[in-house]
């Protein structure tokens, strides 16, 4: 087995190159390039100092993984036939380096001997051309993974591997949802390289209009200023509710219990669904926020009490989600919608220790009845106890409907438990319909109201014109008005 001596170099400057990187250039072993694009080639050059590099593969694979794996491979083997190798990468071998880090995965499983001999790294050149000190906060981000890694508004940002246009164009559309078009940042481009380090302050929207941008340019992302910005973000919300419930907080947050707004929590929900039934998404961002207010909350007296907390929170959704997505985390193949709804009842039944099938029924949760008997009815569906097509439950329309009548005559002012139950058998035939026609009963009754509001509104104009109080008109003046209400 091989040795590979992992080598940085540095940003840029000649002046910048280690000791033990010269020693290494200069030992005679064979000395590999990731790359030469790097102002340190001028120098190899200079003093004729051999060299390969992987360049060439860059244009041969698809994408930089296959380079990547390709390069490290290629190490390994050069390292068990030459004895030595002396790798060389741009800046520090720590900082960056994907090749690297896939190296040093070998190094653990396989045993290879590897020695990182550091360089100084782009982000020092970096700190210094913008003045940052870093232990104000910096969170250093690949731009060819920034959905995975992601910026913090909380601290400052250096997105790096920002080469060419395309991945430029890659990072202002992913920034731009966080920050907004106008928010300044910073191209610093060959950072630490004298005569030729270059800083551009512009906003983001201009990100891929800039035709400095090279393979030695990096974006650099100030730390937002919340009070003049206004942006905030989850962690935010988590603190403005610690404050409120703090002993310098708001004595009516302070106040609340469990029990107190439990009631917000639906009628949150319910503004969420009209602000989406009226296709409302400016009222539907506030409606959210005030539902996710409501997790906050809760998360916040839980975790004063020592119950749970935020993170127990999203972990525990997190896992659900995997657990219940086999076939997206585990790739356990599901082509059908159907097939994916029934492998998640049936992974949130056995997580539940639910055994038979009355407590499927059983367990569906105390929603608005028209939502609660359209799950019950689907889950004894789910179990073949159905009708076979919707004749089966409009027939049974009919019959509840009879039998309404039947009770309202025979009771006739007195006992009404009977017609009670009555009511409740038609409005439950009446869901099954809904069922069978794709119809969330639910959703149905709740535009049924909003006509009955607008036309009952239409009346209530017209009375006006007529210059007459509705209260004050006869049923059948009403009625009149209803029918053209009902038509304009």
């Amino acid at each position: 087995m091989g040795k590979i001596y992992v080598v940085g170099l540095g940003p840029g400057n000649i002046d910048c190159l280690t000791l033990g990187a010269l020693e290494r250039l200069n030992s005679g072993d064979i000395n590999i390039l990731r790359t030469e694009n790097h102002p340190t080639i001028s120098y190899l050059k200079g003093n004729c100092i051999n060299y390969d590099s992987y360049d060439s593969i860059y244009e041969e694979k698809e994408n930089f993984e296959q380079v990547y794996k390709y390069i490290v491979k290629d190490l390994i083997k050069k390292s068990e036939r030459y004895g030595v190798v002396n790798y060389f990468v741009p800046g520090n071998p720590l900082v960056a380096e994907k090749t690297v880090e896939i190296l040093l995965d070998y190094k653990k499983e396989k045993g290879i001997e590897i020695d990182l001999i550091p360089g100084m790294s782009f982000i020092d050149p970096i700190l210094i051309a913008i003045d940052h000190d870093p232990v104000n906060g910096l969170k250093i981000i690949d731009g060819l993974n920034i959905t995975g890694q992601k910026v913090d508004i909380n601290t400052a940002n250096i997105i790096t591997q920002v080469y060419n246009e395309r991945v430029a164009s890659s990072v202002k559309l992913y920034l731009s949802e966080i920050y907004g078009d106008e928010y300044e940042v910073y191209i610093v481009n060959s950072a630490g390289v004298r005569k030729e380090e270059e800083i551009l302050k512009i906003p983001i929207y201009e990100l891929d209009r800039c035709d400095k941008i090279n393979h030695l340019t990096s974006i650099y992302i100030p730390k937002v200023d919340k009070i003049n910005t206004k942006i905030y973000d989850m962690n935010d919300l988590l603190d403005i509710i610690k404050i409120l419930r703090g002993k310098e907080g708001c004595p009516w947050d302070r106040e609340q219990t469990y029990l107190s707004i439990r009631e917000s929590v639906i009628e949150e929900a319910y503004e969420v669904v009209e602000a989406i039934d009226e296709g409302d998404m400016d009222s539907l961002v506030e409606e959210l926020g005030d539902l996710l207010l409501q997790v906050v909350f809760y998360s916040q007296m839980a975790t004063e009490d020592g119950y749970f907390n935020i993170f127990d929170v999203t972990t525990g959704i997190c896992n659900k989600l995997i657990f219940r997505h086999s076939h997206v985390f585990k790739q356990k193949k599901v082509e059908k919608c159907d097939e994916v709804v029934y492998n998640w009842n049936e992974m949130k039944f056995k997580n539940r220790n639910i055994e038979n099938y009355t407590e499927r029924l059983s367990c569906v949760p105390r929603l608005p009845s028209l939502m609660r008997s359209y799950k019950v009815q689907k889950r004894a569906a789910d179990v073949g106890f159905d009708w076979n097509n919707i004749y089966g439950p409009l027939d049974k329309v009919k019959e509840e409907y009879l039998e309404v009548i039947k009770e309202v005559n025979i009771c006739k002012g007195g006992d009404t438990g009977k017609v009670e139950e009555e009511l409740g058998d038609l409005l439950f035939s009446v869901v099954n319909v809904c069922r069978f026609s794709n119809v969330n009963p639910e959703v149905a009754l709740n535009n049924a109201i909003n006509k009955f509001i607008k036309r009952f509104e239409l009346m209530e104009i017209k009375s006006n014109e007529l210059g007459k109080d509705l209260k004050k008109m006869t049923l059948e003046e009403m009625n009149t008005l209803w029918n053209e209400a009902k038509y304009t």
